[in-house]
Formats: structure tokens, C-alpha cells, sequence
């Protein structure tokens, strides 16, 4: 993506990118975004990298992306759906979402609660965008048809390494040798 000039149209919330600080954009500051992918935002204002939820695009004179799914054609819960959702979530700081980065290590569905555990890690363990990570992978799997609850461990057990990144993931960061 190119980088994207726009002046707020409101106060924004939003996140200082790696330690997680909230911060405040204020109205008509002028933004850079540096990504816009699976609908949040990583701007740069003020010299600082912050997220802004995607729920907040309107703050920057932004539309709303959305995540839908089919209706429901049965009860379940599908896994390829989970898997789905899992995929908009993306790093702040690198374009590339948590699957293919190789962050989410377990899904595992309880269909008599509609409860969906997942067992994920961060690129590093006290980073400070693991809550705002957390958060973004409950928000989006809860869109999915039939789910009433998520549940996210975060774990360190094997701890990650780019092995666990896709090729694809990879070669997007120059990290494939």
C-alpha cells in the first residue's frame, strides 16, 4: 500500500505500536497510513506508530471494513470459518495476518457450548500489542455464525520463530533463505 495522508474528522482512539500505550489523535491532526489491512489501521502521527481499530475508521474519514459470513445453515460452528476469521487479523507492524505468521497454534471447537479455544503466541512474549491482539482475534471469531464464546490462551510453549511463518509469510518479509 501506498502511504495515505488524511486528516482526523474526529478524536481517535488508538494504540502506540509495540507497548500497546492508549493515545489520543486529535481532530484535523494529519495521519499517515502506513497498512490498512483486515479493516484496522497502522498510522503514523507525531512520529509515533499507533493502531487504530477498525471500528474507528470513521474517526479518520475512513469506511468501515466489515467481516461477514454466509448465514448459518446448520447449528455448527465450521472450523474453515474460525480459520477464515483468523485470517484478517493482522500485525501492526508487519502485513502479514497471525495464521500466516504461524501465531496461532491450536483451534479447537466445543460445539455444545459454541465455545471456540484457541491457543496463540506473540512474535515476542511481553509485547505490549499481545491484549489488542487478543482482543482483535475475540472480536473477529465472535462474527462467525453459530459462536458464543471465545476463548484465547496466549502461550510461549514452544516459543515462536519464523520457521512457524508460512512461505508466503516469508518471502513478504524478506525473511525466506
Amino acid at each position: 500500500m501506498q502511504r495515505q495522508m488524511v486528516v482526523a474528522q474526529e478524536d481517535c482512539p488508538a494504540r502506540r505500536v509495540p507497548d500497546g500505550t492508549p493515545v489520543t489523535v486529535p481532530k484535523n491532526s494529519f495521519v499517515s497510513i502506513t497498512q490498512a489491512l483486515g479493516g484496522n489501521y497502522t498510522i503514523v502521527h507525531n512520529g509515533q506508530m499507533l493502531r487504530v481499530d477498525g471500528t474507528d475508521a470513521a474517526k479518520l474519514g475512513l469506511q468501515a471494513e466489515t467481516l461477514s459470513f454466509p448465514p448459518a445453515i446448520d447449528d455448527k460452528i465450521h472450523e474453515d470459518q474460525v480459520w477464515q476469521a483468523l485470517g484478517t487479523v493482522f500485525d501492526p507492524e508487519i502485513p502479514v495476518d497471525l495464521v500466516n505468521l504461524g501465531l496461532i497454534y491450536k483451534v479447537s471447537v466445543d460445539h455444545n457450548s459454541n465455545t471456540v479455544h484457541i491457543d496463540m503466541t506473540l512474535t515476542a512474549p511481553g509485547c505490549g500489542m499481545g491484549p489488542v491482539l487478543v482482543g482483535d482475534v475475540e472480536y473477529r471469531v465472535k462474527k462467525v455464525p453459530n459462536v458464543k464464546d471465545v476463548k484465547v490462551e496466549l502461550v510461549f510453549d514452544p516459543p515462536w520463530s519464523r520457521d512457524r511463518m508460512s512461505e508466503e509469510a516469508q518471502l513478504e518479509t524478506g525473511m525466506f533463505y
